[in-house]
């Protein structure tokens, strides 16, 4: 998977903690917060399952969405996820 803005959640199981953020090379970014490279929300609530994604034309629309999902509850979260990935598989082995 070449370089693309991306907005992504990670799940620390079905259900559990998420964690929404965007980047241009998910791959590596998603790597990044499975290994803990980064002190962080991640690391320290064991969030590191790739369970939705969503690529985008522009870092700009990409980072305009990352916004508005973090502003949504967490209900609609749950639903955003379970429309694609009902079984909350880690997509991260998809993507590599």
């Amino acid at each position: 998977m070449e370089k693309q803005p991306c907005v992504y959640v990670l799940a620390s199981k079905q259900r559990g903690t998420l964690y929404i953020g965007v980047t241009s090379d998910l791959v590596k970014r998603v790597y990044e917060h499975k290994q803990d490279f980064v002190d962080g929300f991640t690391k320290s609530y064991a969030v590191h399952q790739l369970v939705w994604f969503e690529m985008h034309d522009s870092m700009e629309s990409a980072i305009t969405r990352e916004k508005q999902l973090k502003k949504w509850n967490r209900a609609w979260k749950l639903e955003l996820i379970e429309e694609t990935n009902s079984e909350w598989r880690d997509l991260y082995k998809d993507i590599v």
